[in-house]
């Protein structure tokens, strides 16, 4: 007679690694998460890449060649005009700065830390473009895009526009025994010890209550520990993106590449950076949505005839239409931080955000 797993078998963090590509897995109510990690060259004064661009594809280069991609830019790297319909997308910057433009009218150039949280709802037509200030010196990007889908009853909202600036976004700083520290950046989600979060949109997944959705990200100093608490959902998911360090542990498991890993989510876990260099992760959770999906492109909704009702009405309205005069725009060649809300004056922020750690 064999004994119960239950009562044999003992609990481990992780239900599944996976490794990282350019698209990192994810599980609802997340859709997608792409982490750009681009190594730009100076710029041409014109926002450009200084160097030949002869043997790429362009308007659709992804070839990572030199360390950076063009995307579906033809001049400026990024993603010119181009819709969406039934979900949200959370940009996290790292290093460098966004051009942002849309359908509502508004604009932004964000970066080094700060987030834009567009809620496309019933359709929004929007770009971002990686403008190459410097002429003198390399440019790099690094973001993390993230899709967040919205359930039933909310993806024909209006869509909603915001920034999440870099200095007003909440962080933990937890220094353990030894004093080295973990810094925990709160983009979504309450955490025990940090400032209350700031608000997403009010359509959101993430502003329901019991979604129990969080967006954070770790850097831990070597042999820094912390204790990673359990989501409050019953049902809650949570999948930490080890990408960044040597080695990590979690609770007893120890982790030697980077991955994607999927981890019980309804119980504390300490977390120990066993290597000799610093470890950065990103945590996703929430409760899933729980609906079907259905997806094509830039359009996610719960039926196929949804999702034909999408691209009709795409090409019947676009979405309001485009208020700018190219398809890629760029907000000029200072190094500010801005956004302008539709219908108002722009908001500045104090000079380029650091560079988020």
């Amino acid at each position: 007679m064999s004994s119960s797993p239950s009562s044999t078998t003992p609990v481990v963090p992780i239900v599944r690694a996976q490794a990282l590509g350019p698209q990192w897995p994810t599980m609802d109510p997340f859709l997608f998460c792409a982490h750009h990690d681009d190594a730009y060259p100076a710029g041409n004064g014109a926002f450009a890449p200084a160097v030949p661009l002869d043997d790429r594809q362009i308007g659709s280069d992804f070839s990572r060649k030199d360390g950076w991609s063009m995307y579906h830019g033809d001049t400026v790297p990024g993603f010119p005009g181009h819709p969406h319909r039934g979900f949200e997308t959370v940009t996290l910057v790292r290093k460098g700065l966004i051009d942002h433009s849309d359908s509502l009218g508004a604009a932004a150039r964000f970066g080094g830390g700060d987030v834009q949280w567009v809620t496309a709802g019933k359709g929004i037509v929007h770009s971002e473009m990686f403008p190459l200030l410097d002429a003198t010196e390399p440019n790099p990007l690094e973001l993390f895009q993230i899709w967040l889908n919205l359930p039933a009853r909310n993806k024909m909202v209006e869509p909603h526009f915001t920034m999440l600036w870099d200095e007003r976004i909440p962080r933990l700083v937890h220094n353990d025994a030894a004093g080295r520290a973990t810094t925990v950046t709160v983009v979504a989600g309450a955490l025990p010890g940090a400032p209350a979060p700031l608000a997403p949109p009010p359509e959101s997944w993430a502003s329901q209550a019991e979604a129990d959705v969080a967006i954070w990200t770790l850097r831990m100093d070597p042999g820094a520990e912390w204790t990673l608490p359990a989501a409050q959902g019953k049902a809650t998911r949570r999948m930490l993106y080890f990408f960044v360090g040597d080695s990590l542990r979690v609770g007893p498991q120890d982790v030697v590449q980077h991955a994607a890993l999927e981890l019980v989510a309804g119980q504390d876990w300490p977390l120990i950076n066993t290597g000799p260099t610093p470890v950065e992760c990103l945590v996703l959770q929430g409760q899933p949505i729980a609906e079907p999906v259905a997806q094509y492109g830039p359009f996610v909704m719960n039926t196929q005839a949804e999702i034909m009702q999408a691209m009709n009405d795409y090409r019947r309205t676009q979405f309001g239409g485009w208020p700018w005069p190219e398809q890629d725009p760029v907000h000029g060649s200072e190094a500010r931080r801005f956004a302008r809300y539709p219908g108002q004056v722009d908001e500045e922020r104090p000079g380029e955000a650091p560079t988020a750690g």
